[in-house]
């Protein structure tokens, strides 16, 4: 899919609940089979993502060796230099991996784990830099507000979305459907390179699934926004 090309700062953000992380768990499994990504987890505790991955019988999906999982040790961080700490730990793992695909997930933990009321706009210009320096490609996981189903998914969706837009490359939406609580969309809405595939006349559909241990999202057909 065209929704994030090598090399680019990219956004995925959506509504709490609605499978940001399995999404970009996906992406990043997908990308190690080939290469080694660094999936920044600052949501689930080492226990919690288990358990998504994992069956009714036990049995534990078996990521490939090129995906790379961390998490934030909280008792090692300060607050009065909360984003040096954070952007120093991206770059020592991003330099101790050699990786060169980063996830994180997601920018709303950065932004209130700082007192400062620009941490986001910051956050992004340190992380545009570490990308210029490594020649990183860059997912960050966002958040909207709730927002009503009724309506078309838009860049104004994007908390924060004035200060943040400009950062990034490429950005890209998951919505709920109004048809059925467990089916979802998948919508670009921001694409500086390449063609602009997926617009609100061709969503790419969704269900949620769990097939051997691995939770995902299984793709189903290509329709308008407006009918879900």
């Amino acid at each position: 899919l065209s929704l994030w090309y090598e090399g680019e700062c990219c956004c995925l953000f959506s509504d709490s609940n609605l499978g940001k992380s399995i999404y970009a768990v996906q992406i990043a499994t997908d990308i190690a089979k080939k290469q080694r990504v660094i999936y920044f987890d600052l949501e689930l505790s080492d226990k919690q993502f288990q358990l998504r991955y994992t069956d009714d019988n036990g049995i534990i999906y078996e990521f490939p060796p090129n995906f790379y999982r961390a998490e934030i040790d909280q008792d090692a961080l300060t607050t009065a230099n909360f984003e040096d700490s954070i952007i120093a730990d991206i770059e020592s793992a991003v330099v101790k991996t050699s990786a060169r695909v980063i996830i994180i997930d997601n920018l709303t933990y950065l932004c209130n784990s700082s007192e400062k009321g620009d941490a986001a706009g910051i956050l992004m210009m340190r992380l545009v830099q570490l990308k210029r320096k490594y020649n990183l490609s860059i997912l960050v996981i966002a958040h909207t507000p709730k927002r009503p189903l009724s309506a078309p998914i838009t860049q104004n969706d994007l908390a924060g979305s004035k200060k943040l837009y400009n950062f990034f490359d490429s950005v890209f939406a998951i919505g709920k459907s109004a048809k059925d609580e467990n089916i979802r969309y998948v919508k670009q809405v921001k694409c500086r390179y390449g063609a602009f595939e997926y617009d609100s006349e061709n969503v790419i559909l969704y269900s949620i699934e769990k097939t051997d241990s691995f939770l995902h999202f299984q793709f189903m057909d290509y329709v308008t926004e407006r009918e879900h």
